[in-house]
């Protein structure tokens, strides 16, 4: 929270009486809190993971994640957001911040820390129970908290759980309450100064899981869980609703004389109104509930590329040219309405879909996982912001060469 200026020399000097941290119009990053980070428009949020290979077992290594870093700071990207702290990564990413914070007084970055919740069986060859929950999630939440009282000045929100409510998560989802268990727990650890005060509680779902959708979501235990979360962090992917929702991305017949690009453009269009149709929806009951809840975007994007659903035997949506309006259009959007987007995602990870490596989830990344930046990057690229920046050891480079013509070769026209 911003303060005026006449009062700064007063909570000076009443800070020490009261052991208040000075305050100033310029925070340290250990005072700077998630209230002064999310919906900043010089905090840019991304969802980053620095898996190189097609599996987790090969961690990332340090050098390695702050390469990552340097390329993503160099985007003005100054929130980063993690999904789990049962691999190594995590920690290791944690430690490169503290790193390169140490050699670089100016250098800022912050986390949004992911804590995985799984139902009971989840991943396994038995039926998962989604009314029980993991024995390990009491483990993941103990290991979230270690990190975040080694690195507060770091670590700024905890999600609990990642698309744990969402009943299409078929392998691993929960119910509200288990949710609302953690969460709780981790605001009663706050009040037992536990934890920082100033860290922020979410738990980051599908859209439908915030009560957005289908009303069979809207269940007491997600009132009280809203109530609970510090704001609400939703996912909205118009991308995935090509293929399961696809009337808004059909062509209508009005614009049939249109450009085969002019097509395209004018669906990108459509699909930004769906994603803000989406959030509106859950603003309405999340509003209906909490009046003054904060809700940001925890989640969203679009794939260059994919066969199957989204490819071209499918709804035809993966390409960088529409990856690239997608980003600007929620760029803009977000900035306008003044909230937070943590755009998926930063690099391509190939372990996502490792039997298909043409699998869309694969490609999400505004970078490949060879450092060559997308079409949404290439004025970056041309202004100069990534020079002597490198991906293990190569340059950014522009995908396609840089070359307009074998990039527009690749764009498909949504169906009629």
């Amino acid at each position: 929270m911003k303060l005026r200026y006449k009062y700064i020399v007063l909570l000076g000097l009443l800070s020490v009486f009261f052991g208040c941290k000075s305050n100033s119009t310029t925070k340290s990053s250990t005072s700077l809190s998630a209230k002064d980070i999310l919906g900043n428009p010089n905090y840019l949020a991304i969802c980053y993971g620095g898996y190189r290979t097609n599996t987790r077992e090969v961690q990332p290594t340090i050098v390695q994640l702050k390469e990552d870093l340097r390329i993503l700071s160099a985007l003005n990207i100054k929130l980063i957001r993690t999904y789990n702290v049962h691999f190594e990564e995590a920690a290791i990413l944690l430690k490169a911040i503290q790193e390169l914070k140490t050699e670089d007084v100016n250098f800022e970055m912050y986390v949004m820390l992911g804590a995985w919740i799984d139902c009971k069986n989840a991943w396994t060859d038995k039926t998962p129970d989604h009314n029980a929950e993991s024995e390990r999630n009491a483990k993941e939440i103990e290991t979230a908290v270690a990190l975040v009282n080694q690195y507060p000045e770091i670590v700024k929100i905890v999600a609990v759980g990642n698309e744990a409510m969402v009943k299409w998560a078929e392998n691993y989802y929960v119910q509200p309450g288990v949710i609302l268990k953690w969460v709780n727990h981790l605001q009663d650890l706050k009040k037992k100064n536990k934890l920082s005060k100033d860290l922020w509680i979410t738990s980051s779902d599908d859209f439908a899981s915030w009560g957005g959708g289908d009303k069979s979501y809207q269940t007491k235990d997600l009132e009280d869980l809203i109530k609970a979360v510090d704001y609400v962090s939703m996912h909205t992917y118009p991308y995935h609703n090509t293929h399961y929702n696809p009337e808004f991305w059909k062509v209508p017949s009005q614009e049939n004389s249109l450009t085969a690009i002019e097509k395209v453009d004018a669906g990108m269009v459509r699909a930004q109104e769906f994603a803000e149709m989406q959030y509106n929806n859950v603003k309405d009951y999340v509003k209906s509930i909490c009046p003054n809840k904060t809700i940001h975007i925890g989640e969203t994007g679009w794939a260059s590329s994919s066969d199957g659903l989204y490819g071209s035997e499918g709804s035809k949506a993966s390409d960088e040219y529409k990856q690239a309006l997608f980003y600007e259009s929620m760029r803009k959007w977000s900035a306008k309405e003044g909230i937070s987007c943590f755009f998926f995602e930063a690099f391509d990870e190939n372990w996502k879909d490792s039997a298909n490596q043409m699998g869309s989830e694969n490609h999400f990344g505004l970078f490949t996982v060879d450092g060559k930046a997308k079409y949404a990057l290439w004025n970056q690229v041309d202004s100069g912001v990534f020079n002597s920046l490198k991906r293990d050891g190569k340059t950014i480079e522009k995908t396609f060469s840089g070359s307009n013509v074998k990039l527009k070769e690749t764009v498909l026209m949504p169906p009629n």
